[in-house]
């Protein structure tokens, strides 16, 4: 079966189904767009590795990896082969340390978490896009093709935290990332980034 490779390129509040997020693929060449509905933990598993951020302690999809990786072994793709039921399936392709190929079978979320952190493909079949493909007639260039549009960064956090110095921010984010909340922490960390660069 014919497969396609996919982009994130967006990860947002769901207004179809409230308290859950979607995560927007793109294929690579092209211009169907592939969303998928997932949780709040998914969400915050996907967005910690995309926006680079180092929990004080591995969650579970950096154990993951710091496991196989340890065994030796690597993970080369992901892909998203069917629509069962409203449910997308995936399945993880790694390699061992000699050389053989194995196919785990894992929730999309934990595919594209994975994925994320291994730096591999995402993939999905042919069919999947046939099927459930949105088209993208605006064909914005911005969004295929640049960094991930996060609702975890959003222009708020300027004015939010405009009246602290630098030097409390840094803080501010040492606190975040010890109570885990990613989204605050991407928040301040997007803001220091910011008043560096304008140094």
């Amino acid at each position: 079966m014919p497969k396609v490779e996919l982009n994130i390129i967006a990860l947002a509040n769901s207004e179809s189904s409230p308290g859950n997020y979607v995560i927007i693929l793109e294929e690579a060449t092209g211009n169907r767009r592939l969303p998928i509905v997932i949780g709040g933990f998914e969400a915050q598993a996907i967005a910690v590795a995309l926006e680079k951020m180092k929990p004080r302690r591995p969650l579970t999809h950096d154990l993951f990896k710091h496991t196989l990786t340890e065994l030796g072994a690597s993970l080369k793709e992901v892909v998203i082969h069917g629509l069962i039921d409203g449910v997308f399936h995936a399945y993880l392709l790694c390699e061992t340390s000699d050389g053989q190929l194995m196919e785990i079978d894992c929730r999309s979320s934990d595919a594209i978490a994975l994925a994320v952190r291994f730096s591999c493909p995402i993939f999905t079949e042919e069919s999947v896009m046939d099927e459930v493909g949105i088209l993208n007639e605006e064909s914005d260039p911005s969004s295929s093709s640049g960094p991930l549009k996060s609702s975890a960064s959003s222009s708020q956090s300027s004015a939010s935290f405009k009246d602290q110095s630098l030097s409390e921010l840094e803080t501010l984010l040492e606190s975040l990332l010890s109570k885990e909340d990613y989204e605050q922490a991407a928040k301040v960390r997007d803001e220091i980034e910011k008043r560096k660069g304008n140094k």
